[in-house]
């Protein structure tokens, strides 16, 4: 690690996205032959090339794809810590960047300010997130934890309090023949096709976007989406049917889809998620606080009942 450049890693870095050296340069704001030098001493200093260079192609190495893999996450981490002391030299306080799908309401929200008090020399800043790759921001070092969608069985990932549990619902455009019903089972789900997420993992889409009923009846599927809003307006112009989460439905004030309860299917539920190792001191924090609103929230539900 002894003189390293950190201007080589971030070269080699570009230049592996690129994969053009005029076009790394261009990004980097630096000559072609300049982005050859640093390449060149990086090579030197790691005693292996990186990169194969033809005048028609430019290529990683085995040995540079391997470098690569190795570099990305801790380069990203590094560019974190930077990122964050940068945040706190500016107003004295401390980043946690909580990534979220839709959102922040309910026992988050109220999670936020309670980590707030009792941290106050930390904030918490919202990040959004994309439904198709929850995780990605996670892993690249973009957001230090995230509410998404459970099922989570990543084994880089700590999932923390879970919430939320209820019906999943069925979203259907209007006016279509299921929306007049307070609730539908899940064989009623083989007559209207399901937009799912796109790239999301194959255990998660047995829950949210099940092919078949348990009767064997087989659910089509349209296209799939990468975002929430994206999946609502298909749904509204008939192209399908998703299925989302009570929290996500209660929030929503649409008035060309609606939301129907599904009898049949495992309920959702939202998680906190981080990585695991993660050495922010604001995670066990954050979760603390969720998990005493959770409690509070459970007392209150307690009493209203008791009380009705």
């Amino acid at each position: 690690m002894k003189g390293i450049e950190i201007r080589e890693l971030e070269c080699f870095l570009v230049l592996a996205e690129e994969l053009h050296f005029g076009h790394a340069g261009e990004r980097l704001f630096v000559s072609q032959s300049r982005v050859s030098q640093l390449l060149r001493s990086l090579e030197n200093r790691v005693g292996a090339p990186l990169v194969d260079r033809t005048s028609r192609r430019v290529s990683l190495t085995p040995f540079g794809e391997e470098f690569l893999a190795a570099l990305g996450p801790a380069y990203r981490t590094l560019a974190a810590v930077v990122d964050g002391a940068r945040e706190r030299a500016r107003d004295g306080r401390r980043r946690l960047r909580l990534g979220f799908q839709c959102w922040v309401n309910g026992p988050v929200a109220t999670a936020v300010r309670v980590f707030e008090e009792r941290a106050p020399d930390s904030r918490v800043d919202i990040v959004e997130i994309t439904l198709s790759d929850p995780f990605g921001p996670l892993r690249e070092g973009e957001v230090d934890a995230a509410v998404v969608l459970l099922p989570v069985r990543e084994r880089d990932l700590v999932v923390g309090p879970e919430f939320s549990r209820q019906p999943q619902r069925l979203v259907l455009s209007a006016d279509h023949p299921l929306a007049s019903r307070s609730r539908v089972g899940v064989e009623d789900m083989a007559r209207v096709p399901l937009v799912p997420v796109r790239n999301a993992p194959d255990y998660w889409l047995r829950v949210h976007s099940p092919t078949a009923t348990p009767l064997g009846r087989t659910i089509r599927h349209e296209s799939g989406v990468d975002t929430l809003q994206e999946g609502l307006s298909l749904v509204a112009a008939g192209r399908g049917a998703m299925l989302l989460c009570g929290s996500t439905a209660r929030y929503q004030g649409r008035e060309d889809i609606v939301f129907v309860p599904v009898s049949g299917l495992p309920e959702s539920s939202l998680g906190l998620v981080w990585p695991r190792g993660s050495t922010h001191p604001g995670i066990p924090v954050l979760a603390g606080a969720l998990a005493d609103t959770l409690t509070g929230f459970s007392q209150e539900t307690a009493v209203d009942k008791s009380v009705g």
